[in-house]
């Protein structure tokens, strides 16, 4: 059985009756959508979206910090004005 990572859900039903309630009724919190009492979605604020957006966005700019870190044995160290 697959665990629901939400405090709050609804049935696919329910979300068609009245989105804009169901969302109100969270206040903020995610919501599990389920499907024959089955997560097959999550409602998040959008709010909370832009903020997981930018924190991939974090993450992957890491990770080409460490690749380019490797990179660093092999540069070739140059003065500002040969360029």
């Amino acid at each position: 059985m697959k665990s629901v990572l939400s405090n709050c859900s609804a049935s696919i039903s329910e979300l068609k009756k009245n989105p804009s309630a169901l969302i109100e009724q969270a206040d903020g919190e995610p919501i599990a959508i389920l499907n024959h009492n089955k997560p097959t979605a999550y409602l998040i604020p959008a709010g909370t979206y832009e903020e997981l957006m930018e924190k991939m966005e974090d993450y992957q700019l890491g990770i080409i910090v460490k690749e380019r870190q490797n990179e660093k044995i092999v540069a070739v160290e140059m003065d500002i004005d040969e360029l």
